[in-house]
């Protein structure tokens, strides 16, 4: 199969596997070996097979031909001849299905044909290509398809948009049995074969089968504290693990959050040799019932109305975005697409999102496909006040035009740094001809008069570790020529970060009298001991004996600090390198308030 020449001119050496790996639209080589060298008047063929009834009118069967008699659509060239054995150059179409074919060499003889027998030694891989301009995956950047398609390494951006923590990800697309397993979730989706060259519609499937929600998907979703049947969202480091299990159970993994949907997404996607990229919305809004605003409800009292409540506004949410060509669309609408396998809503009767593209979302045009509006309302939705009465009247009192999607990250080219890209999805000044065409199309804009504000509120809180208290600065601000009193109620919670409320703390009803024009400051105080996620313990790595080498055994110092005033219990570190190493983990059972340092080795590297 020529793998080493094949390889190198279609980029694809870096796949362990032992077959051929090659990309659609673009030649590779095979070398035959007859048993006498060819004569004018043999006739012979290569037939490539995919899935179990190949079919050449679905595209499953394709033959190559080497004379003129006509083959299929895939073009076929003897490149050179030395006795017995030829050298053939196969050019697969640009929309050629993507999968794992089966090779055979035919010959005519007589009024039939011989064909070799089965050898999965000459099975080869067929990927997108970002390298060929009739692919619909065609990335023209050099530097963008070495990123966006060859890069098994990236970042995740979490915390606040005040507050951006990362998290490293191993996509490890190249890694052992990932490309199987991306196969085998095409297999398990129930696919129809000839659909498996179409972008459109892998890119859907895959959306749709990387959760595990309605279809027996790669992983099960789990926003409680519990964890018990499987994993932590937070103690994976890769999408090599959890592909990898799920090829061999075919059972859902668990556990998942939006950036470890969003990473194993992008491993399926990179691994196929479709361009994307993990991103960041902080301030993520998620719109449940279509109308493109999200609708907080609120008691009497100004307490939240968790029961009647159904949109949700998150610190952050990943998702992920497809650099492809959209015949589908008027022109102009290619490029960037947004894609999310975090389950939130159905599209077409399964949990998915996209490919939804991001200048249809900037420019307002909620009415083309897939879920632009879903999109949208994430990014660039108005956050509308309710106040509900005893009687289930909805008033509302105040409009947030400018809360949402405060700004979009990704990773930078080269780099680990981010690269701000929210003028991608909106203009940074709020567009009217934006709005006005979401409206259109189904936005739900409130043009109810609001009452008039006399009185502004401005909350203040200083950034604080598990265990300490939390001290809160209340401003009231009367903007009135008369004196105002004020019956508060401060409720403090424990939420996580899809802003779910996980435990309450406390209410605390207070009176406050406000003189006219004037400020008054109001200072409480409360202790936080409730623990969910440890994100700002500090890792240092340290690679101390010489230089690395392969298969030599390496050590490594790994030196963690506990910040905090209380023992951390059942304290886990997770070690993986693509290419490198499969993931490698220690367990301790306590982690004091000191440092500690614990030394691990590692063979085979």
């Amino acid at each position: 199969m020529c793998q080493q020449t094949n390889e190198l001119q279609h980029k694809t050496a870096s796949y362990n596997t032992p077959n051929l790996v090659v990309r659609r639209g673009q030649q590779f080589l095979v070398r035959v070996t007859f048993n006498r060298p060819l004569q004018q008047r043999d006739d012979f063929q290569l037939e490539f097979l995919i899935g179990e009834n190949p079919s050449a009118s679905r595209g499953s069967l394709v033959v190559v031909t080497f004379n003129s008699r006509p083959g299929g659509p895939w073009s076929g060239q003897i490149v050179e001849s030395q006795g017995a054995t030829v050298t053939l150059g196969i050019t697969p179409t640009p929309d050629a299905i993507v999968g794992r074919f089966r090779t055979n060499v035919a010959i005519v003889a007589g009024t039939g044909m011989q064909r070799t027998n089965r050898d999965a030694a000459t099975d080869v891989y067929v990927l997108f290509n970002a390298w060929c301009k009739d692919d619909a995956v065609f990335l023209p950047n050099e530097a963008e398809r070495n990123e966006y398609v060859l890069n098994d390494y990236g970042v995740m951006y979490q915390g606040s948009f005040e507050a951006v923590t990362t998290r490293d990800w191993v996509y490890g697309q190249f890694e052992r049995g990932v490309l199987d397993a991306c196969i085998y979730i095409l297999d398990v989706s129930k696919m129809p074969i000839n659909d498996r060259g179409n972008i459109i519609k892998v890119i859907r499937m895959g959306s749709a089968m990387i959760n595990a929600q309605d279809d027996n998907g790669v992983c099960v979703g789990n926003w409680s504290d519990d964890y018990s049947m499987g994993r932590s969202p937070t103690s994976w480091t890769g999408s090599v693990q959890i592909l990898r299990q799920y090829a061999k159970t075919g059972v859902p993994v668990g556990y998942a959050q939006c950036w470890v949907f969003a990473g194993v997404f992008n491993t399926f996607l990179r691994t196929l040799g479709i361009p994307a990229r993990t991103v960041t919305n902080f301030v993520s809004a998620h719109d449940s019932n279509g109308n493109l605003k999200i609708d907080l409800i609120c008691l009497p009292d100004g307490s939240p109305d968790e029961r009647n409540t159904r949109d949700s506004i998150w610190n952050y949410h990943c998702w992920n975005e497809v650099f492809i060509r959209r015949d589908d669309l008027p022109p102009g609408l290619g490029g960037w697409q947004v894609v999310d396998a975090t389950p939130q809503e159905t599209s077409d009767g399964y949990y998915r999102c996209g490919p939804v593209s991001m200048i249809a979302i900037k420019e307002g045009l909620l009415c083309h496909p897939f879920d632009a509006g879903f999109v949208f309302s994430e990014v660039n939705s108005d956050v509308v006040f309710y106040q509900r009465s005893r009687y289930g009247t909805l008033t509302p009192y105040w409009v947030e035009t400018d809360y949402i999607g405060k700004a979009v990250y990704t990773k930078s080219l080269g780099s680990n740094s981010p690269n701000n890209i929210t003028q991608n999805y909106k203009y940074l000044q709020e567009d009217k001809r934006t709005m006005d065409r979401a409206n259109e199309y189904g936005m739900e804009s409130d043009q109810s008069e609001l009452p008039e504000i006399t009185l502004s509120i401005i909350i203040n809180a200083r950034q604080v570790n598990l265990g300490q208290d939390v001290n809160l600065q209340v401003d009231f601000h009367n903007h009135s020529d008369v004196p105002k009193t004020v019956q508060a109620n401060l409720a403090c919670s424990v939420i996580f970060y899809t802003g779910v409320r996980a435990s309450h703390l406390k209410n605390h009803n207070f009176t406050i009298t406000v003189p006219a024009n004037q400020s008054e400051r109001c200072q409480r105080g409360n202790s936080i001991m409730w623990l969910l996620e440890i994100t700002s313990v500090t890792i240092y790595v340290c690679v101390c004996v010489g230089l690395p080498q392969v298969r030599q055994q390496m050590f490594a110092n790994v030196t963690f600090t506990n910040p905090f005033n209380f023992a951390l219990k059942d304290c886990r570190l997770a070690m993986e390198g693509a290419g490198v190493m499969s993931e490698k983990t220690r367990l301790n059972k306590y982690a004091h308030t000191h440092t500690h340092t614990h030394t691990t080795h590692t063979h085979d590297i």
